[in-house]
């Protein structure tokens, strides 16, 4: 009620009762939140307020505070995860670089002084069988461990496609006194998925193929991605007001494996034409946090104080081998292996590596009982260093930011507050341009104003908003043969949102997320990936106009026993599905429903079932080639075993 800026927290029980096992399924939940191109696969890639990332990098979110989505470890599984946060608005005066419209944050599962344990075992449609362990446990009275862990075997709707994945999240936490304590993270993940773009339409019309249908080789084999993490945190309270907090956070990736995809031609003689890429990526990407918060009275106000100073580096190496063909594959009947590509010669050769070292500080001041102001500015200091090993050449660039913030927030009563915010966020751009020199960062601006409410007496919390993002030198291909951008574009995006989650009545709970948002470029320029100009008032891939979820859960007793069950829906409005042109996404509306029974007071079995109606939908695409379908009916039933 006394943050200036419209939050959501999607927690535990949100994230089970949806059937979420990777982030974006959990964000979802979120109607501000819009799929992206995900890379056949291979990464998680989000809009937020209409506004997405790099679009040649999976989207950034934190991890527990710290920057660390990017790279190329495969999409995030959630096993260690206990909840996901999706902070709207720009957060570059804490956060530093980051994405445009907001900021998601990951809160992971940590140690308990307390003994429990979670076993789960689920089997679902397309030969999908996957295990979940969860253990907590302390070891003395000042250290406890957390093991969390999965594997997943699992084949698809989509023709040939098999993947696995498994990981390893060990914790421990130290109590060094009452005052300190130390945690330690591990991440571990290793997936073996097919790189697949999914299905493509025909003279612009969807469903002429089957969404089964894979347009790639089985041969190539699957791609390997891979995350080793680790996170260290030390956290000392100096007393009930004032404590610091000193971390560092270390994440290496890697993707490798080669992919037969499309190309961005027409159909002929039911034949279309594809490319061959060997892909070799490292990622490394370290950050070093430390700040102090605390509360203190000065000129006669109370003031929350939050200071700091944090730096990361991000190392992106980069091979990549290709080779082009000419119709060889039928799309309507399809014979995988009948004409191979040769072997695929030079493309790109480079590692790019970015530091920056920033100090932010944050002030929320009490005015009165019922108005609070919050004030804050980051200082960034960035380089960046390109070697394109394969012209060898060698470029640097630096840039000094300061992104401020402004908000207020005023409580007309005890279950209403409203606030309004403008903020400023930056983010460096990778790559160069045909010139072979950097890219000014990208830039944007956000305001917003809303309405925070609780009602049935404070069980429910609701916020409702208005926004508005502008957001300049946005990356546009200027020559896809030399691999080089230009930072040309400009766009605007502006809505409305709602949220509303709580319990509405007895053993009766709701969740609810609405957008409306209107999101269009605000220049033209000549788009050489595809040979023509995007005008301005285009709108923006993959961002629809209208996005709903909703779900609903009851819980009661039978036989003394806990029963929970339930459904929801997500409504995904029509949106644009090829950037710069007409072609559209049909909107789609899916269904799904749970039931959830304690057998014993250890043993309980859920069942599940997703897209209820069997319907044909698209989630996301780049392209009119690239285009990926979303999952039939689909069923999941699942044992867990609490001890």
């Amino acid at each position: 009620m006394e943050t200036p800026q419209s939050e959501l927290e999607i927690d535990s029980n949100a994230l089970r009762n949806a059937g979420a096992i990777d982030l974006s399924q959990a964000l979802d939940l979120s109607s501000s939140v819009a799929r992206q191109n995900n890379f056949g696969g291979l990464w998680n890639s989000f809009a937020l307020r209409g506004f997405v990332g790099d679009g040649n990098l999976p989207s950034n979110f934190l991890v527990n505070g710290f920057n660390a989505g990017r790279g190329f470890g495969g999409s995030r599984d959630l096993s260690g995860i206990e909840s996901v946060e999706v902070l709207k608005g720009p957060r570059a005066a804490l956060f530093g670089r980051g994405e445009p419209g907001g900021t998601v944050n990951l809160v992971t599962k940590r140690p308990t002084f307390d003994t429990a344990g979670e076993l789960r075992f689920s089997v679902g449609s397309f030969d999908t069988y996957r295990m979940d362990v969860d253990y907590t446990t302390p070891v003395s009275d000042s250290v406890a461990i957390r093991l969390v862990g999965f594997y997943e075997d699992a084949e698809s709707f989509r023709d040939t496609i098999e993947s696995t994945k498994q990981g390893f999240s060990p914790s421990i936490a130290w109590q060094v006194s009452e005052q300190s304590q130390l945690v330690y993270e591990l991440e571990y993940s290793h997936q073996e998925v097919p790189f697949d773009r999914g299905v493509i339409a025909i003279d612009g019309e969807l469903g002429l193929i089957p969404e089964s249908r894979f347009l790639g080789e089985p041969g190539d084999g699957p791609m390997e991605a891979d995350v080793v993490g680790h996170q260290l945190e030390f956290q000392h309270d100096f007393n009930d007001n004032w404590s610091a907090l000193v971390g560092v956070n270390y994440r290496d990736t890697s993707l490798e494996g080669n992919a037969t995809e499309t190309g961005f031609g027409d159909v002929v003689d039911d034949e279309i034409n594809r490319f061959r890429r060997y892909r070799d990526y490292d990622a490394a990407y370290q950050v070093i946090r430390a700040e102090v918060t605390g509360e203190l009275e000065l000129g006669g106000l109370e003031h929350r104080v939050i200071v700091g100073i944090d730096s990361d580096k991000f190392e992106n190496d980069q091979f990549v081998l290709r080779v082009r063909g000419e119709r060889f594959i039928n799309v309507f009947n399809p014979e995988y292996g009948a004409y191979p590509l040769p072997e695929p010669g030079p493309n790109g050769d480079r590692i790019e590596i970015q530091e920056s070292v920033g100090l932010f500080i944050q002030d929320q001041i009490s005015i009165t009982d019922k108005l609070d102001i919050r004030i804050g500015a980051r200082y960034d200091d960035y380089e960046k260093e390109l070697t394109n090993r394969r012209a060898d050449t060698v470029t640097k660039q630096t840039e000094t930011r300061v992104s401020p913030q402004f908000g207020a927030v005023y409580q007309a009563s005890e279950t209403v507050s409203v606030y309004a915010a403008y903020g400023e966020n930056f983010r460096p751009l990778s790559g160069s341009d045909a010139n072979g020199n950097g890219f000014e960062p990208n830039q944007s601006t956000s305001v917003e104003a809303g309405v925070k409410f609780t009602l049935n007496d404070g069980a429910l919390f609701g916020t409702a908003a208005i926004f508005k993002v502008e957001q300049d030198n946005i990356l546009v291909v200027d020559d896809p043969e030399a691999f080089t951008s230009a930072a040309i574009g400009e766009a605007e995006s502006q809505g409305f949102e709602i949220d509303i989650n709580g319990e509405i009545a007895d053993g009766l709970s709701l969740w609810a997320s609405y957008t409306y948002v209107d999101a269009k470029t605000k220049n033209a320029f000549f788009d050489a990936n595809f040979g023509f100009t995007v005008e301005a008032g285009s709108s923006l891939l993959n961002i629809p106009e209208q996005q709903l979820s909703v779900q609903l859960v009851k819980s009661g007793e039978v036989s003394g026993k806990l029963l929970e069950y339930g459904g929801g829906l997500l409504h995904v409005g029509a949106r644009n599905g090829f950037f710069g042109t007409d072609f559209e996404l049909p909107s789609y509306t899916i269904a799904r429903a749970f039931v959830n029974y304690e057998l014993t007071d250890e043993i309980a079995l859920r069942a599940e079932i997703d897209n209820l109606f069997d319907d044909t939908y698209y989630t996301n695409s780049f392209a009119d080639v690239w285009i990926q379908p979303g999952t039939p009916r689909s069923f999941r039933i699942s044992a867990t075993y609490q001890f």
